[in-house]
């Protein structure tokens, strides 16, 4: 009988936490637009799905990646790695970011990876806000469409906002912030039994049973997380594609001076704003009197904020680091368009 009357209660609480799930959230916009709007259900599915499958290879890669390091017992090294070289570390991510082929979206995987095996989060910030601006493609089409000073100041305003992002989390880290900027995403392991600093890496793990359980449960577990999230991302991202064009967004921010660059910043921030399509898009909002502070600013806040790239990022921090991380990528914005407009 006592079974009988607690097990409502669990049942309860797993059908909420179901419900507030990536997976229930993306059944339930797919039906409202299959209700709504039946003609573009099948586009909206097919842009999330390419996408995901786009993003899929770069999740398996960083999966296999983190599993393996977990499973070897070699995150001890990558700990130590990052010990006394914090500054170097900053610069190294700030560079590596500019030229890393990733977007906002394809970067989180391995974000997830350097915060779970225990990398500063001044480094990881600093590769974070760089890495979506720009790669060679970019440059180059960011180039044949606004001309290589606008792409050359793009890289520069990449590099620039990741050293200024990884300098500032670090000096609120001195200050006691973000000791766990983790939210949810923790390794399988239990805590406090992973390998010690003495300890060295297996890297045949696969001849020990325990490490081949913490492999498979490693790459379960981080796969599916990152799997839901991403797929809800590219969801909202197909939505946005479809129901709220860039170019619309654009043209609320012409003018000269400061306030059209602020707001350029402010409304890129939730826009869509792939980074192939943009270069063209710009160019023609410029001919049609848009200053080139304002599309810079535009430019840099729409890749680092973008509403797909918050929602991946809010899954794996805290609320403070999220705060952060936007205050970072709307401020570096619009200071990359204020010195962009004045050079």
């Amino acid at each position: 009988m006592a079974e009988l009357t607690q097990n409502p209660k669990p049942s309860a609480r797993n059908l909420v936490s179901l419900i507030k799930t990536p997976w229930a959230l993306i059944v339930v916009i797919l039906v409202l637009v299959a209700v709504l709007d039946p003609s573009n259900w099948a586009e909206i599915v097919t842009f999330a799905g390419k996408a995901l499958a786009h993003t899929g290879q770069y999740i398996l890669f960083a999966v296999l990646l983190l599993s393996y390091l977990k499973a070897t017992g070699a995150e001890v090294m990558v700990a130590r790695a990052f010990e006394g070289r914090e500054t170097r570390m900053i610069f190294f991510a700030a560079l590596f970011g500019g030229l890393a082929p990733f977007c906002s979206c394809e970067v989180i995987p391995f974000i997830a990876g350097l915060l779970a095996l225990g990398a500063p989060l001044s480094a990881v910030m600093a590769f974070w806000l760089s890495s979506p601006l720009i790669d060679p493609p970019t440059l180059l089409i960011t180039a044949g469409a606004l001309g290589w000073p606008f792409a050359i100041g793009k890289a520069v305003a990449a590099v620039a906002l990741g050293l200024f992002g990884g300098f500032a989390v670090r000096a609120l880290m001195r200050g006691g912030a973000f000791a766990q900027p983790l939210r949810e995403y923790n390794p399988t392991g239990c805590c406090g039994c992973g390998p010690k600093k003495d300890d060295k890496p297996v890297w045949q793990f696969w001849n020990e049973p325990e490490r081949r359980t913490r492999f498979r449960a490693e790459f379960v577990h981080n796969g599916l997380f990152l799997l839901k999230w991403l797929a809800f991302a590219y969801v909202l991202e197909a939505l946005l594609v479809s129901y709220v064009p860039a170019d619309l967004i654009a043209r609320v921010v012409g003018g000269e001076g400061v306030v059209p660059i602020v707001v350029a910043a402010l409304v890129g921030m939730p826009a869509y704003l792939n980074s192939y399509v943009a270069p063209p898009l710009l160019a023609g909002l410029m001919e049609q009197g848009m200053s080139a502070g304002a599309a810079m600013s535009f430019m840099v806040a729409g890749a680092v904020s973008s509403i797909p790239a918050m929602a991946a990022v809010w899954s794996l921090v805290k609320p403070r680091v999220f705060a952060t991380y936007l205050g970072l990528g709307i401020s570096g914005a619009i200071i990359a368009g204020i010195a962009f407009q004045m050079i």
